[in-house]
């Protein structure tokens, strides 16, 4: 038995959370490790978050792995992760398939290497019939270049007279983004402090609820996890609407 887990609506929960997974790190640093440990100790969150969203019945998760400034790391780091994503890949995709998870990802795949880009699809096309949760995998990404590419297409099909500059509408926006298939972000978590968004899922998020936690991603567990959705469910979401109007 689990207080904060029996205390969750599951009537009201959020349809789609997306975390900003950070500290991995700092998380390293504290312990004298290297941050390669961070990352490697970062997995496990990764796959307790999953399990805990699956469990709950969340619809949705979206899970910020790597953007496209992060490229610029130190190509150790860099290399290191790659490897550990695909190792990642091979072990959890028994547990993805057991729990009914079908994944997809988003970014710019083609700048990902030749071994990550075939497990990766390989994953996906393994596990696209299962329908209980949606996790989206967010690689070699940044919000302002998937905006930028959704203009440029859009202003192609405008210019060819494949669809009206009359037309555009959020509807037409959103067919052009890389998450398509998913609903706004209902909740967005970032681990470790930092107060800010880092260019990740900008248009998904307007009226997504924010919620921000000094614990560091390799100690975020499913009670923190629970922590988070009790905080969203005790919030009042009024898009724009007052109170009354809702009441």
């Amino acid at each position: 038995m689990n207080k904060k887990k029996d205390a969750i609506d599951k009537e009201r929960l959020p349809k789609h959370i997306a975390v900003i997974m950070d500290g991995n790190g700092r998380w390293a640093k504290q312990r004298g490790k290297t941050r390669v440990f961070g990352h490697e100790k970062g997995a496990g969150a990764v796959r307790e978050i999953v399990e805990g969203c699956a469990e709950l019945g969340v619809e949705n998760l979206t899970l910020y792995a790597f953007s496209t400034e992060n490229w610029k790391r130190p190509r150790l780091e860099v290399e290191t992760l790659m490897k550990l994503l695909v190792t990642s890949l091979r072990k959890e995709l028994k547990t993805l398939n057991d729990n009914n998870i079908k994944l997809r990802t988003i970014g710019k795949m083609e700048q990902l290497p030749r071994t990550v880009s075939r497990k990766l699809k390989e994953v996906i096309e393994k596990t696209e019939n299962n329908d209980r949760m949606t996790l989206t995998i967010a690689l070699s990404y940044g919000s302002r270049e998937e905006l930028k590419n959704a203009v440029q297409e859009i202003s192609f099909k405008v210019k060819n007279n494949i669809i009206s500059a009359r037309d555009i509408d959020e509807t037409v926006i959103n067919e052009h983004l890389y998450t398509q298939n998913l609903p706004d972000v209902d909740l967005l978590i970032r681990t470790s402090g930092e107060l800010r968004v880092s260019n990740f899922l900008l248009w998904q998020i307007a009226y997504a609820e924010l919620y921000f936690t000094e614990t560091l991603w390799p100690d975020f567990n499913k009670e923190k996890l629970y922590e988070a959705i009790l905080n969203y469910q005790n919030r009042e979401r009024r898009f724009g609407k007052t109170s009354e109007q809702l009441n």
